[in-house]
């Protein structure tokens, strides 16, 4: 499912406009992303949480050329899927 399908069924449940939808969900994934941007944990209890990891600098190889490169340390985005979503998808 992509967004544009995504705001289609979500404006069919919540029977609005496809325009409303598409607003609210762009909101949502907007204040999340805010959320993140400024190191916080955005939980849904049952659903799941976002959050930022750390990944520290360390040294990789290139793949081409077997040359030994530096990776800057740099943050993540993470998702933890909650009890009731992991359920769902087992079928429980």
């Amino acid at each position: 499912m992509n967004k544009g399908e995504f705001v289609e069924a979500l404006a069919d449940r919540m029977d609005v406009s496809r325009a409303q939808a598409d607003r609210a969900l762009s909101a949502v994934l907007d204040l999340i992303t805010e959320r993140m941007a400024k190191g916080e944990k955005v939980a849904f209890t049952g659903f799941g949480s976002f959050e930022v990891s750390s990944r520290a600098a360390r040294t990789g190889r290139n793949p081409q050329t077997g040359a030994s490169i530096e990776i800057a340390a740099s943050k993540v985005p993470k998702f933890s899927a909650g009890a009731s979503l992991k359920n769902s998808v087992n079928g429980k």
